[in-house]
């Protein structure tokens, strides 16, 4: 039992309990809002509805190989074939005669009759009028055919509701002869940080003061997961200051983010503010780094609240906080799966030998070795740590590793963008 004049400490909540809570906090505020767009406009943007194929992908039998189109069962004799004609990608050829081959290149439609391809480099050319085929080595029934429908038949989704649109989604959806695509309008984030010490980069800096890295962290990190991002910059430590930023901050945005100010000292104001504008919790969190957490929404002067969610002020703890904590929420926003990533099992090439009780982070980047090495400092405020490292170890609480171990390897980029 704690001594009668100190409160007890708030029980750390277990990380998974947390993105449950998220998730579930995020699923009432899903964005219905759509837009439809232009496919090569839609890069990094959600669809909104699937994508329905109203084509075979390929629409017919074609040629995998430059070679020749020829009767497999023409090959028997063991004579040259009689060239009967030539057919190029977006030609098309006429039925192919009995002892005939026909000249055809990638992509281009198998001619009536023909039912196998044989690559040029296994043929030899005999000019003549006509010219003859001869064909050498041993041949396959059906070969260097890319039959048609083989990756896409007609009918088939190819591209779910929810789906991130990726270069490669792009080029799907346009195969199927997609020209336009809904997708869930972006979130809407307002974002500020809060700090009488805050000074922005170009500004003198007095004693005491630092530079803002954070505002500058999380706009990038929101603008990657797709976000409009309404920056209200840094607002004073003081109440009344932190109230009307809230409310600026909730009109017509879907997510407020802050960063600093979600502990208890007499010049953190964000509790009492969000608590008088809206609703909040305020967990501690059994990650490390990153442990206060602030969820809760702020009320809408139309009607209806924003989601609020406060990251703490140590650079590294606001970025990995966020990378496990908000892209979730932002991803669920917008109608994808909740949660974090799959993580990777990779070999450890460093040793950990004084893990802590709460589930951790560390920063690591992957060797030409293949194995993870560990940044020597795992400090909260060594930003460096998080430009040096391509993705996250997600160890369990106390638990050790040595060098050789598996372990969870979370990357970067997942973690952001997917």
């Amino acid at each position: 039992m704690p001594p009668p004049d100190r409160p007890a400490r708030p029980a750390l909540l277990p990380l998974d309990d947390a993105l449950a809570q998220l998730a579930q906090g995020a699923a009432a505020h899903r964005i219905a809002a759509t837009e439809l767009l232009p496919t090569a406009q839609a890069l990094g943007r959600v669809l909104a509805e699937p994508v329905v194929s109203a084509v075979d992908v390929p629409p017919a039998d074609n040629s995998s190989m430059d070679g020749y189109a020829l009767r497999h069962a023409d090959l028997a004799a063991g004579r040259p074939l009689a060239l009967g004609q030539r057919i190029a990608a977006g030609g098309v050829g006429h039925a192919l005669v009995p002892g005939t081959a026909a000249r055809i290149f990638t992509g281009a439609p198998i001619p009536p009759g023909a039912d196998t391809v044989v690559m040029q480099e296994q043929c030899e050319l005999i000019p003549g009028e006509p010219s003859e085929v001869h064909v050498q080595g041993e041949v396959s029934p059906g070969q260097w055919i890319r039959r048609r429908g083989e990756d896409v038949s007609a009918g088939a989704t190819v591209l779910p509701a929810g789906t991130r649109l990726t270069p490669q989604a792009m080029g799907l959806a346009a195969s199927v002869g997609a020209a336009r695509l809904r997708v869930v309008r972006r979130p809407r984030v307002a974002l500020f940080s809060t700090g009488d010490e805050l000074v922005m980069p170009g500004e003198a800096l007095p004693p005491g003061a630092i530079y803002n890295s954070n505002r500058f962290t999380l706009r990038g990190l929101l603008e990657a997961a797709g976000c409009e991002v309404d920056d209200l910059g840094i607002v004073p430590d003081r109440l009344d200051a932190t109230r009307d930023a809230l409310r600026r901050a909730a009109a017509g945005n879907d997510l407020i983010l802050t960063s600093g100010g979600v502990s208890v000292g007499e010049e953190d104001h964000l509790k009492p503010a969000v608590q008088a504008e809206g609703r909040l919790d305020l967990w501690q969190l059994a990650i490390k780094p990153g442990k206060p957490l602030a969820f809760g929404s702020v009320r809408r002067a139309e009607g209806g609240d924003a989601l609020f969610m406060g990251l703490p002020g140590n650079p590294v703890s606001s970025f990995v906080t966020f990378l496990i904590a908000v892209a979730p929420v932002l991803r669920v926003l917008q109608g994808m799966s909740a949660g974090l990533p799959p993580a990777w099992p990779m070999r450890a090439g460093f040793d950990w030998p004084r893990p802590d009780k709460r589930r951790e982070f560390l920063r690591v980047r992957l060797g030409p070795d293949g194995r993870l090495a560990l940044f020597p400092n795992q400090s909260s405020g060594v930003l460096t740590s998080a430009v040096w490292a391509d993705g996250l170890v997600d160890n369990p609480p106390g638990q050790a590793i040595r060098a050789g171990d598996t372990v969870r390897f979370l990357p970067l980029a997942g973690l952001v963008g997917t």
